[in-house]
């Protein structure tokens, strides 16, 4: 019974790796066609647009990842701790990105935004914001499930009572207590904001930012091997952040810690 057990999982993984890695081995191969070999790779990487595309992509992406953990972290925390009523209506709003399509979230912005109090899409400067609020909304469901996996998996309250205890207040329970409590389940959402925001194509396309996702459909209507190795930079970009992860979190615990009022 167990050998027949090991095997079927050893077939599942088979399938599983077969699944994954087969396209990825077609798109390399079909990216080797040009010569001479790795010229597709060569082309792309002398490109500057490569570069600074990704570098702002990045950015924006950090930017992203900022807002979002001071707008997810709290509400998580304060809704487990004080109002455990309204978390499925607090899970319901951080759904929605996965109901409204990215194109009517940018028109919505460019209609808000294009005029009254704040034109924010007449400058470039309020079109990056424009895009890092967008980007913050499409986050929501990742960030927030992983915050509040992470929640769950420590005893929020007594921490919290332990920390008042010894005089602490909200803001420094939060910062030292709850979030280094929460650094694995941060880093998942992180990188899983990350990787959206750097392959994302829609809203950046429609507030005309120079984002990577754009540019790699730009490369895809002009180029036929350069695409393909623009993917597979792209798919080790992310292996890259998954490998951060991992190092990161690596021999990490539910660190329990209460601080005082010094």
């Amino acid at each position: 019974m167990n050998r027949l057990s090991r095997l079927a999982w050893w077939l599942v993984f088979i399938v599983g790796f077969l699944y994954f890695f087969l396209p990825l081995l077609g798109t390399f191969a079909f990216s080797m066609r040009s010569q001479p070999l790795f010229s597709a790779y060569a082309v792309v990487t002398d490109d500057p647009q490569f570069a600074e595309t990704l570098i702002y992509s990045f950015i924006v992406g950090v930017l992203t990842i900022i807002v979002s953990i001071a707008l997810i972290v709290p509400t998580a925390y304060w809704v487990r701790l004080r109002l455990p009523r309204l978390r499925p209506y607090i899970e319901f709003i951080t759904l929605l990105p996965f109901v409204i399509p990215p194109i009517i979230l940018v028109f919505g912005l460019l209609r808000t935004y294009s005029g009254g109090p704040l034109p924010l899409a007449g400058s470039d400067f309020g079109s990056n914001v424009l895009l890092v609020a967008a980007y913050t909304v499409l986050s929501f469901p990742y960030m927030y499930r992983a915050v509040d996996t992470g929640l769950r998996a420590i005893d929020v309250q007594s921490l919290t009572e332990a920390s008042q205890s010894l005089g602490a207040g909200w803001l420094r329970i939060l910062v030292q207590v709850i979030i280094p409590n929460l650094r694995v389940s941060l880093l998942s959402g992180a990188f899983l904001t990350l990787a959206i925001v750097v392959g994302e194509f829609t809203i950046a396309t429609f507030l005309a930012r120079p984002a990577f996702g754009p540019y790699i459909s730009l490369l895809g209507g002009n180029k036929a091997y350069e695409p393909a190795a623009v993917s597979l930079i792209s798919f080790g970009l992310t292996w890259i952040a998954m490998g951060l992860i991992s190092l990161f979190g690596r021999g990490a615990r539910t660190r329990v810690q209460v601080v005082g009022a010094r």
